[in-house]
């Protein structure tokens, strides 16, 4: 997970799943990595991963990467498609002042690998429990969007690695007690309120 800088536009501070915009860029990156330019949210999620992180999904897995050139410009042993798992989908509600509509990918991953954040979108990258996530958010000590809230609780409930990659998570609105009442924590609008 990383936590966004404190500078950011969107979500200071926040802890999130790292990703971006797909930018323009993407559809011919996954001409290039899945030979298909409509998978261009699967590619901007291998650029925003390798980007804010240095870590690579390759056709090998995911590994570390020491230098970060744009990503373009590298070697590339692209992955299958189907190696990174769509687990959700969330679009803002109109409410934001900042709209997303955010795809959630999930890859499997070796133990060892150490994240770096960028120091540009985010100052810090870890490996995280969801469990003790949710509990210090719980406490206050963690600003999460709900997106990051609903995804977080429902990887709690994962058993392994193969549970996690068939999860589909759905889409659940905030603001109403009975749906709220089903996950932990605190969660905050991207602009910083607490709800």
């Amino acid at each position: 997970m990383l936590r966004r800088s404190a500078a950011s536009r969107f979500a200071p501070s926040f802890l999130v799943f790292p990703g971006g915009v797909v930018e323009e860029r993407d559809g011919p990156l996954a001409g290039r990595l899945f030979d298909d330019p409509g998978e261009a949210a699967r590619a901007c999620a291998v650029r925003e991963l390798y980007e804010e992180t240095g870590l690579l999904l390759s056709a090998s897995g995911l590994v570390t990467v020491d230098d970060r050139p744009p990503l373009e410009e590298r070697d590339l042993d692209p992955p299958a498609a189907d190696d990174l798992v769509e687990i959700a989908r969330w679009v803002a509600p109109e409410s934001l002042e900042v709209r997303f509509d955010a795809r959630f990918f999930a890859v499997a991953a070796p133990r060892g690998l150490d994240p770096v954040p960028d120091g540009v979108e985010a100052e810090a990258a870890s490996w995280a429990i969801p469990e003790e996530v949710l509990v210090e958010s719980t406490r206050g000590e963690i600003p999460l969007m709900w997106p990051t809230l609903v995804t977080l609780e429902r990887l709690a409930s994962a058993t392994g690695v193969e549970e996690v990659l068939a999860m589909r998570i759905e889409q659940l609105e905030p603001g109403h007690r009975e749906r709220e009442a089903r996950v932990r924590g605190v969660w905050r609008r991207p602009e910083g309120r607490t709800t």
